[in-house]
């Protein structure tokens, strides 16, 4: 019990300082319209703008089957990336997340969330399918050879570190931002643990709103 709470601090330390400077990285700003159809919508100031995240993957779905970006985001899409061993952050953003969803539901809105493991080696398809069944019934979880989870963290620039695996146990620093991308015009906005499921899917629904 002690190692468990050991862990989960190390894990909340971790996740808390990779937050702190990604949002040194990305900034808060407020933009204009102008051609950007989400510009009234978006609060993050992305550098490099927000064509320089996200992009095309390949990984493997619950049942084991192969799918690409275009299988997983037909509308909109929130994307997360973590893993299910996460004693503590993945389990609380996922289900912030699925919480912001059913409130969007309920004003007639559809956003799928996804969960995308960083950690391949104990997340497989049973695992992720098993763990997003529990957390929403439309949530989708996403894993793959090391190689294919790589290549897609690396797309939405995501941070993580596998620590000692000969420890069962072993943790994974990783950042805990959530995105949200559209078929059409990609990514559209990055998210911050901080938000309630509230605030969440009332900024969601001026993205939704804008992209119909």
């Amino acid at each position: 019990m002690i190692r468990f709470y050991a862990i989960s601090a190390v894990v909340l330390i971790s996740a808390m300082l990779i937050a702190i400077g990604a949002a040194i990285h990305f900034g808060i700003s407020r933009h204009t319209a102008g051609t950007d159809p989400f510009g009234h919508c978006r609060d993050t100031q992305i550098a490099g703008g927000p064509g320089s995240i996200g992009g095309p993957f390949q990984l493997v779905d619950g049942t084991g089957a192969p799918v690409t970006d275009a299988d997983v985001i037909t509308g909109p899409t929130l994307i997360y990336f973590g893993y299910t061993f996460c004693p503590d952050v993945c389990p609380l953003d996922a289900v912030r997340n699925a919480e912001a969803v059913d409130i969007l539901a309920e004003q007639g809105q559809s956003v799928t969330p996804v969960f995308i493991t960083v950690d391949p080696a104990r997340d497989t398809p049973e695992v992720v399918k098993n763990f997003a069944a529990n957390i929403h019934p439309d949530m989708i979880g996403l894993t793959g050879t090391p190689e294919q989870t790589h290549a897609a963290s690396q797309a939405y620039r995501t941070y993580y570190r596998i620590h000692n695996t000969d420890d069962a146990f072993y943790r994974v620093d990783h950042s805990t931002f959530t995105y949200l991308v559209f078929p059409e015009h990609g990514l559209a906005e990055v998210f911050r643990r901080d938000l309630s499921p509230a605030q969440m899917a009332e900024r969601l629904r001026c993205f939704v709103k804008a992209a119909s």
